[in-house]
Parts: C-alpha cells; structure tokens; sequence
C-alpha cells in the first residue's frame, strides 16, 4: 500500500509597501515640507512687494501669510491621499496649533523686552536705594519692594481665613437660598473692575479720617476686596473634589463634623487649596489701579501700614514712565527694571505654588 504525500500549500508572504501615499498615509515629513514650501512661497510674494515698493522687508507678514496658506493646503494634500476623515484631523491640528502659536507670540515678545530693558539697571543701588531725594539718575525700588510685600501680606492675612470659612461653608454647610445668594455674589466679585474695590477701600477710610486719605492699609483692603473671591472659588473646587467616602468614614467612627473637617477634608485638599491661595496673591500683586487710589505713592520708604502713603511696585512703574524727568532715559530704565522685578516676583510665588502642590499632596499609596 503506498501513501501519497499532499503538496504543502504555498504560503503567500507580504510584501511591505514602500510607498506611503499608495498606502493612504502621506510622509512623516510631509507637513514639515508643506509648511515650509508656504513660508517660502509667502516669503517670495513679500520679497516682490518690498522691491516693488523699496520699503523695508515684513518677515513678520511673511511668516503670519505661510502659516495662513499652510492651513488649507495641509488639508487640501491629506484629502487627495488619506481622505475626509484624515484631512479633517489635520486641518484641526493645525488650527489648534496655530491658536497656541499666536498666544505665545505676544508673550514671548514681552518677556524678551522687558529682560532685554530691564537688565541694565539690574544693580546693588537698585535694590538698596530708594527714590527720596532722587530727581534724575541712580535711586532704587527698595520702597517700593517693601509697600508691596506689606500691602500684599496684608491683604492675605484679611483674604485667606475670610475666603476659606466662606468656601468651607458652601461646601459643607451652605443650603437653600443663602447660599446661592453668597455663590452669586462671590461670582459678581470676581468679575468687578479693579479700580472699584480701589474706590471701595478709598471711601470707606475717608468716611472715618477724611477725604483725601492715603494708607498702605486701606490700599491692602482694596487688594483683598479682589482677593476674596478668586480664594473662595479655588478652595471651594477643591474641597469638593474630596471624595465623600472619607466624610462618612469619619462619621462612622463617630467624628464630629468640625473635627471631620479639621483633620480629614482640609488635609486631603490642602494641597490645592495652597495653589490657589498662593495663585490669588500673584493675581492681585501686579494692580496699579486700586493702589493708585487707595495707597498713594511716595518716594521714601514707609513701614507703617496706618500712617502716610506707601509705595507699590505697580504704581512704582507708572508714575516713572508717566511721570519722566531729565534725563527721561534713567526713568525708562527704572520703569523697566522694576516691571522685571515684578515678573520675577510673580515667576517665584508661581513655581511656590507648583513646589507646595507637588510636596503636600495626600499620598495614597502604601
């Protein structure tokens, strides 16, 4: 008896597709292309017009027109070789990316001038001087540096426990309609112009001292009229972000409410309530309106918030550039060194604010 053997079928290998616009795909590189034949093709038309009219050449113009033509003409090459669906994601992203490009645009732009202004008056005078008896060149911030650290310390020793009870209330005891009235009027708050609260401290201190008063305190009173809500709408967020598994934990056990609060809600949210706090006071450190009311402005250093006029960084910054001497250069030149120093003030309480976040957060893991 002889067996046959089968022939083994002939196994069919794939071959890859080398090609990746016969794939329905267009090159890895081929958004960097297209975007850089537009920049080159506007860069011509620009190049043609400046020759034509002997003016200076717009690169500016130049890169906004190719940013404008790569926008249709991605999508325009997608839809020939990947399709509606495909084109459709492409045009997104590059609107997206164009919006965020355009956002960055002035703010690069700004903190390349003020650094690129504000470093040539970057000294040892500058920061132990003040402005008394200074009408032309040298003189300093460090008034300045000091009412503003005051006024703003004031206002968070005012804003921070106002604004937190306020929050722990809505969250954990507001009901009905008193509490809707306080959300609606924390959310009015938050929108009000800054120069009212100025107008707002300024009367009520003039109804008790006179008009025409100026006091470091009352300009601290205008910065935490501001303060309040932005500290009552960022902790109220993050109190109801904790979860209520751990409020009826602790009542299980038999914890007061209070106590509930104390060493459980406030705990576990304390991270992101620190941000906010610490966001809040970066928010109103740089007003110029409510001060300018409300504190006045000096050129000597003042330590006593109840008595005489105290200086700001702020109004600091517009009183030199509205307010210029001879030589109008050395007021420049302060303007700008002291709006950097603001920046950096600004810069370092934000990254305080990353740094309490990251290290204070509750850790869940064992």
């Amino acid at each position: 008896m002889t067996t046959t053997m089968k022939p083994e079928p002939e196994t069919a290998t794939a071959v890859p597709i080398a090609n990746s616009l016969t794939a329905g795909r267009l090159p890895t590189p081929a958004p960097w292309i297209i975007l850089g034949t537009a920049i080159a093709v506007a860069a011509s038309i620009f190049g043609v017009l400046a020759l034509a009219a002997g003016a200076g050449y717009n690169w500016g113009g130049a890169l906004v027109v190719g940013a404008l033509l790569y926008i249709p003409s991605i999508w325009l090459f997608s839809s020939l070789v990947e399709g509606r669906r495909r084109a459709m994601d492409r045009l997104v992203t590059a609107l997206v990316t164009g919006a965020f490009v355009l956002a960055m645009i002035p703010l690069i732009s700004l903190t390349i001038t003020v650094v690129t202004y504000g470093l040539s008056r970057f000294d040892g005078e500058f920061f132990t001087f003040s402005m008394r008896n200074i009408t032309g060149e040298g003189g300093g911030i460090v008034h300045a540096i000091v009412g503003t650290l005051l006024m703003t310390g004031a206002a968070a020793l005012i804003s921070i426990p106002i604004g937190l009870m306020t929050s722990i209330y809505l969250v954990e005891y507001g009901r009905g309609r008193l509490a809707q009235g306080i959300t609606f009027l924390v959310d009015v708050m938050t929108g009000i112009p800054s120069i009212v609260a100025g107008l707002f401290a300024y009367a009520v201190f003039a109804i008790f001292l006179g008009p025409g008063v100026r006091l470091g305190v009352a300009g601290a009173v205008a910065l935490s009229v501001l303060m309040i809500p932005v500290v009552v709408r960022s902790s109220e967020e993050m109190l109801r972000l904790v979860p209520n598994e751990l409020r009826e934990a602790a009542f299980a056990l038999g914890v007061p409410k209070w106590l509930t609060i104390v060493k459980v809600v406030l705990p576990t949210s304390i991270a992101g309530i620190t941000t906010g706090i610490m966001l809040s006071i970066a928010r109103v450190i740089g007003e110029t309106a409510p001060l300018l009311i409300a504190a006045g402005f000096t050129a000597s250093v003042n330590y006593n918030l109840f008595a005489d006029r105290m200086q700001s960084l702020p109004v600091f910054v517009y009183t030199q550039y509205a307010n210029q001497g001879n030589p109008p250069e050395a007021y420049l030149d302060r303007a700008w060194a002291a709006a950097l120093t603001l920046i950096l003030i600004v810069m370092a309480l934000n990254l305080i604010a990353r740094l309490v976040a990251r290290f204070f957060a509750p850790k869940f893991g064992r």
